[in-house]
């Protein structure tokens, strides 16, 4: 755990910020208490004020991305497969006529 008493840097802001986007967007936050909370991060000065900020609020599993970053290529494939298997299918139906 760090220390509340350390200065909070910039990255520190960020990610609180974050966090308070995620939990206003799954609703436990109203858009008045975020815009609050954002301010009060933006002015702190310590770990212990920006804890202050999210200790009311479920901590967040330290997960990595949601899609793994070869899922876009996965994706791209799929479609090429798909596409191809299309055509073959159009030159067979079309030779069956």
């Amino acid at each position: 755990m760090t220390d509340p008493g350390l200065r909070a840097s910039d990255d520190d802001r960020r990610r609180i910020i974050a966090a308070l986007e995620r939990h206003t967007g799954e609703g436990r936050l109203s858009l008045d208490e975020f815009s609050e909370r954002v301010g009060l991060a933006y002015a702190a000065t310590t770990h212990g004020e920006l804890t202050r900020l999210t200790q009311d609020l479920p901590v967040e599993a330290a997960t990595g991305p949601a899609h793994p970053p070869t899922a876009p290529r996965q994706l791209l494939a799929a479609l090429v497969l798909a596409a191809l298997t299309i055509a073959v299918l159009a030159i067979i139906f079309g030779t069956l006529r």
